[in-house]
C-alpha cells in the first residue's frame, strides 16, 4: 500500500508531462523573423543538401546591411517546403523561417537560390518548387543564384533572355541541359537584367558584395567587406554585365 502511495504521484506526473509534450507544437523553436518596414525582403530558398557556403556567404553580406546607416537595408529569411530543419550537405541543421507550401510568405524583393546537392537532377523535378520560384521571380526586383542554383532558374525558364553562369566544372552539363542559354565561362558572376548568377563557392561573397555595391555604392560595399575581412575590389574581379545593365548604370 505504501508503495502504491509512492508510485501514484509519480505516474500522474509522467502522464501530465507526456500530455504536455503531445500538445507542444512541433515548431516551438521556430519564430517568425522581424521584418522591418522599408527594407528589402531577401528570401533564401533552402532544401536538404543545400551547400553551406552558397547559403551563408550571401546571407552574411545581406544581413550586415542592417548595421549600415543611410541605406535601404535588408531583411533576410529562409524559405523551404517544410517546417522541420533542413540539413545542409555538410550536416548543418537550419530551421526555415517560412514553409512556402503552407505559410503566407512575405513579398520577396530579392530571391536568392543557393546551390544544393541535387540541383542537377531530382530537385529539377520538383514542380511545386519550380512553380514557386517562377511566381516569386515574376515580382522580385532581383533574382540571384550561386553555383548550381542557376540550374533551378534555368529550369524555371527565367534565364532564356539573359546571359548566365554556374559552377565552373558544371558549365558543360549546364550547356547540355539548357542548350539555348547564353552561358558565360571564366567569370565569377554574371549580371544581366535583374538576374545575377555566380560561380558559387567562396566567390558567393563577391557576387553578393557586387549587388550591394550596385544598390548602395562603393563605400557601403567596401564597409561590408571590411566588416567581414574580405579583400574587395570590383575592378580586379572578372565578371560580365549585360548591355542593358551597362546603359542604366
Amino acid at each position: 500500500m505504501n508503495l502504491f502511495k509512492f508510485l501514484l504521484p509519480l505516474l500522474l506526473f509522467l502522464a501530465c508531462a507526456e500530455k504536455k509534450n503531445e500538445e507542444r507544437p512541433k515548431n516551438v523553436y521556430k519564430q517568425v523573423p522581424e521584418l522591418v518596414e522599408g527594407r528589402y525582403n531577401v528570401g533564401f530558398l533552402i532544401m536538404d543538401g543545400v551547400y553551406n557556403t552558397e547559403l551563408t556567404a550571401p546571407y552574411d553580406i545581406f544581413q550586415h546591411t542592417k548595421f549600415r546607416d543611410g541605406i535601404k537595408a535588408m531583411n533576410v529569411f529562409c524559405v523551404a517546403d517544410k517546417n522541420e530543419p533542413v540539413v545542409s550537405f555538410e550536416g548543418m541543421r537550419i530551421i526555415p523561417d517560412y514553409n512556402y507550401l503552407k505559410d503566407s510568405v512575405p513579398p520577396i524583393d530579392i530571391l536568392v537560390v543557393p546551390s544544393a546537392e541535387h540541383h542537377l537532377d531530382t530537385d529539377l523535378e520538383n514542380e511545386k518548387m519550380i512553380n514557386w520560384v517562377q511566381k516569386v521571380a515574376a515580382s522580385a526586383e532581383w533574382v540571384t543564384s550561386h553555383c548550381d542554383g542557376a540550374f533551378v532558374l534555368a529550369k524555371a525558364n527565367l534565364l532564356n533572355e539573359v546571359a548566365s553562369t554556374t559552377f565552373p566544372s558544371d558549365i558543360a552539363k549546364y550547356k547540355k541541359m539548357f542548350p539555348k542559354l547564353d552561358v558565360k565561362e571564366d567569370v565569377l558572376f554574371v549580371h544581366d537584367g535583374k538576374y545575377i548568377t555566380s560561380a558559387g563557392g567562396a566567390k558567393s561573397f563577391e557576387a553578393a558584395l557586387y549587388l550591394c555595391e550596385f544598390l548602395y555604392g562603393k563605400e557601403i560595399a567596401q564597409s561590408l567587406a571590411n566588416g567581414l575581412v574580405i579583400d574587395w575590389n570590383l575592378e580586379k574581379i572578372k565578371y560580365f554585365v549585360g548591355d542593358d545593365v551597362q546603359r542604366t548604370r
